[in-house]
């Protein structure tokens, strides 16, 4: 069936566009929802008029969202989470933890939707992380995910303390310890 395109249709067709798609996809999903409409040589002529103001209106949001995103394309974002001792973070850090922090650097709200991220984020690292602002501006920044506390060279005291706390709360297993090192030595 031959159909001209209302709206974007990720994967099939853009706005004012023509084409062929199977009967089942046409009848049952692009017909129903306005997506597409039968392509009569009257809505070839709709289309295409509406294609040229949809243009107009992506060019100036386009421009709108190009300053944001030179404040965002050079950015640098850091996170702190907590963390285990090889790095691997207790919790994740999500598009809505992200969208916090651009926020915060921007000084105005960023959608978490916005932020494009595969999966959540397990582990400290650097990463690059893209912030769709528009259909067509998509700024990249740098993303450092670092560990909750102290630097890298003072983690093994850090890790020390919820032992030393554990030994506290259990006396008998902690004292049934220091008579097995003793008995070694």
């Amino acid at each position: 069936m031959k159909v001209v395109f209302l709206k974007d249709v990720e994967g099939s067709g853009r706005i004012g566009e023509i084409k062929n798609v199977a009967n089942g996809y046409a009848r049952n999903y692009l017909l129903p929802k306005g997506l597409a409409a039968p392509a009569t040589p009257d809505m070839v002529k709709r289309a295409e008029a509406h294609a040229i103001v949809e243009a107009r209106k992506q060019a100036q949001l386009d421009e709108e969202a190009q300053t944001v995103a030179e404040k965002l394309a050079g950015a640098s974002l850091t996170i702190v989470a907590k963390a285990g001792s090889k790095g691997r973070l207790f919790g994740s850090v999500t598009q809505a933890d992200i969208a916090e922090e651009a926020g915060k650097l921007l000084g105005e709200e960023v959608d978490r939707h916005q932020v494009l991220l595969a999966e959540p984020i397990k582990e400290t690292g650097d990463y690059e992380v893209t912030v769709q602002l528009t259909k067509n501006v998509r700024p990249v920044m740098s993303l450092k995910v670092v560990a909750e506390g102290a630097p890298a060279e003072e983690e093994p005291a850090v890790e020390a303390v919820p032992e030393v706390a554990e030994a506290e709360s259990q006396p008998e297993e902690a004292e049934a310890a220091e008579g097995e090192s003793e008995n070694e030595a």
